[in-house]
């Protein structure tokens, strides 16, 4: 990364620690942080709207008895969490998070609503400054977050506060533009340069191109490339899979077969083999999980496969 900051190739996913779809216990979530850590995993991701804080406190808990100088964290702005006025006892449905709803999610890319992110995630992290802030999911707001939130956070790295700026989205239009009208350091491009579903190609070359880093994030695009053969019901981008994705995930699991390997392996490698993809990060829920995913990075893929793969 041109700011100097050095991730690992596998990062760890921080939304399931916000007990993402169904709660996890502090120790599960502590022992999964633990696991990627001795795996030699040294960048974790989070966010305030993971859990409605959940997440970030939990994963502020576990690194703590680790060194600040040997790990990268990111998290993000654009939600603010504010008292929820009329609670519901669970934010499942609204937020998708297994966690009491005495908060809820307020959009505010304001330079205001940047600095007041920052300090409440600072403070519930444990932590004294952060080393990449991402504009998060900013799909209704891009003309804000170009004008206020991003350079609010230009101006914090530039002063020492932030060590990179970027945006974290799940498309890449939106992405594009703020890469050729802003000084973003770094992208994340959730679920768009994946094997399946590689829309986000243009995106990656013009980061490429101008040294943009690209952390590619969700590479099992939901669990439709988790298991070496997809089955029926799985899910694409939070939703039931149609029949065509499946035929294509499919098709994609029998080249693979073909080839020695197995889908869920060339999943997670496949952002990896573009220069600009600096990590690639995955949602972790346990320790077993946290060891398959480090295993499935360290199968080999020949290049023969590849050329199949890309055809």
């Amino acid at each position: 990364m041109r700011t100097g900051l050095d991730v690992t190739e596998i990062g760890f996913g921080g939304s399931v620690l916000g007990n993402l779809n169904r709660a996890m216990t502090d120790e599960q979530a502590h022992a999964t942080v633990e696991r990627a850590w001795l795996g030699g995993v040294r960048y974790f991701d989070t966010a305030p709207h993971y859990g409605l804080g959940l997440s970030e406190r939990r994963l502020g808990a576990a690194l703590a008895h680790h060194r600040r100088e040997e790990y990268v964290l990111s998290t993000k702005v654009g939600r603010l969490l504010v008292r929820n006025d009329a609670p519901t006892g669970s934010d499942l449905s609204a937020g998708g998070f297994d966690v009491p709803d005495d908060l809820c999610r307020r959009f505010d890319f304001s330079r205001d609503g940047v600095l007041r992110s920052l300090e409440s995630s600072l403070e519930r992290l444990g932590l004294d400054h952060l080393d990449i802030v991402y504009v998060h999911d900013p799909d209704d707001h891009v003309a804000s977050a170009i004008a206020e939130a991003l350079p609010a956070l230009i101006e914090l790295r530039d002063e020492g506060v932030v060590g990179a700026v970027g945006v974290g989205m799940n498309q890449w239009q939106a992405p594009l533009r703020m890469v050729r009208e802003t000084d973003l350091d770094v992208v994340m491009l959730a679920g768009r340069w994946t094997l399946l579903d590689r829309s986000g190609q243009q995106l990656v070359a013009e980061c490429a191109e101008r040294g943009v880093a690209v952390v590619a994030a969700a590479p099992f695009n939901s669990g439709l490339l988790a298991l070496d053969r997809p089955a029926d019901g799985a899910h694409f981008d939070y939703g039931p899979a149609s029949d065509e994705l499946l035929g294509r995930a499919r098709e994609l699991a029998d080249t693979c077969e073909r080839h020695g390997t197995h889908l869920p392996a060339a999943a997670l490698q496949f952002a990896l083999r573009s220069p600009a993809v600096v990590s690639v990060v995955v949602g972790q829920r346990s320790p077993a999980q946290v060891e398959s995913t480090l295993e499935l990075a360290e199968e080999t893929i020949t290049d023969d496969a590849w050329t199949a793969l890309r055809a």
